[in-house]
């Protein structure tokens, strides 16, 4: 049964994968009759020709919430998950944006440049796989993610193996607590438990104007793959109190 008052979501996925991560609360969001946009972020799913950029990001963001916005009253609701969460706090804290709340899952940690620069050594060490890595990858994801038809949502889009370098630059120009100081809109922190981004959580959390923090037993880094149930009612939760 549809909800009585139908909301638009904006879904944004993380590094390497696509908009098919969220194939679950696609469906389930649209099944409570809420409008859903999940977008590929540049170089990343049907744009994995494309170079990433933050600029390009924020741009793909902005028209998904801008048709979000021309869907329902109040704004978009954004959802962001590692990547995408971090780039979804850059966009909101750019300018006053029309957004009813925000969902921001394992993106607690300033990126510091000095372990992206470390991150970006391993990366380019791993690119020189004969497959480039990819073998890596759908290892971690199967490992972090046990049910196998949602570790398939992860790979279903295809894997960005050529975007880290870009991203990894890119994010150095990236000040986390100085853009969620800017929003004004409801902020749900959602973490693992077991995610290493979170180390600074807190420290996001303070800087937010209005924000609060749900930590997810027994998750990690993908959370709403790890622990889909958990995170699933605190979207939902989220969602009706925004």
């Amino acid at each position: 049964m549809a909800d009585v008052e139908p909301k638009s979501v904006v879904l944004v996925h993380a590094l390497r994968t696509s908009s098919t991560m969220w194939r679950g609360q696609r469906e389930l969001l649209e099944s409570r009759g809420h409008h859903v946009h999940t977008p590929d972020l540049p170089g990343h799913g049907a744009r994995m020709g494309e170079r990433f950029t933050v600029a390009g990001a924020v741009e793909t963001i902005h028209d998904a919430v801008t048709r979000a916005d021309e869907e329902s009253d109040g704004g978009a609701f954004l959802v962001g998950l590692s990547l995408g969460g971090y780039l979804a706090t850059h966009y909101a804290g750019l300018e006053p944006r029309r957004i009813r709340g925000m969902l921001l899952a394992s993106c607690g940690t300033q990126p510091y440049r000095v372990a992206l620069e470390a991150w970006r050594l391993a990366a380019k060490v791993i690119a020189r796989f004969p497959d480039r890595g990819r073998a890596l990858n759908d290892f971690a994801v199967r490992l972090a993610v046990r049910d196998p038809e949602l570790a398939q949502d992860v790979l279903r889009g295809g894997i960005a193996l050529d975007v880290m370098d870009d991203v990894l630059r890119e994010f150095a120009t990236l000040d986390v607590r100085g853009s969620l100081a800017r929003i004004d809109a409801p902020v749900w922190f959602v973490n693992g438990q077991w995610d290493h981004f979170r180390i600074e959580e807190r420290r996001a959390l303070r800087a937010a104007r209005n924000g609060r923090l749900v930590r997810v037993v027994g998750a990690n880094h993908l959370v709403n793959l790890s622990r889909p149930g958990v995170f699933n009612r605190v979207l939902l939760t989220a969602l009706e109190q925004s």
